[in-house]
């Protein structure tokens, strides 16, 4: 499978709870690479921008307001099949139809405040990317312990 890069963000609800360190530790132990990181309170155009394909939901002044109501903890991440892998980690958007052992599952109390977003396919994955990061934020770097992660 070949390498490819994921969006996710800790929304606000999740760092206000203090739940970075968890949501984050949860994605190197799967084994994924972390090649962008930074926290952000996100502007009123890039929240408009990433919610865009919602625009003329009834919801979408919600979601605006909500990210935009204080930091973001903004990541890429790196692997094989990081997409999917990471969709799995994260669980339904539903937290009550999230399985335990998921983020949401875990640590999300209502759809409102599901703690955290992740891209749900390549398009959207290079999209997001390319909204919250400058080329130039993110790393290309070789873990110490790549070699013995890959399949021979």
């Amino acid at each position: 499978m070949a390498e490819e890069r994921t969006f996710i963000a800790v929304k606000p609800d999740g760092v206000q709870r203090g739940l970075v360190a968890d949501i984050l530790g949860r994605f190197e132990r799967k084994g994924f690479k972390l090649v962008g990181l930074k926290l952000l309170t996100p502007s009123r155009s890039l929240a408009e921008q990433h919610y865009g394909i919602h625009r003329e939901r009834p919801f979408f002044p919600g979601l605006v307001g909500f990210i935009t109501s204080g930091p973001v903890v903004a990541m890429v991440w790196e692997g094989a099949g990081v997409i999917a892998g990471a969709r799995v980690l994260i669980g339904a958007t539903k937290p009550l139809e999230a399985a335990p052992g998921t983020i949401r599952g875990d640590l999300a109390m209502d759809i409102g405040r599901n703690v955290v977003h992740g891209s749900d396919g390549p398009e959207s994955a290079r999209f997001e990317i390319g909204l919250w990061f400058h080329p130039e934020e993110l790393s290309s770097w070789e873990p110490a312990d790549q070699g013995w992660r890959r399949q021979a």
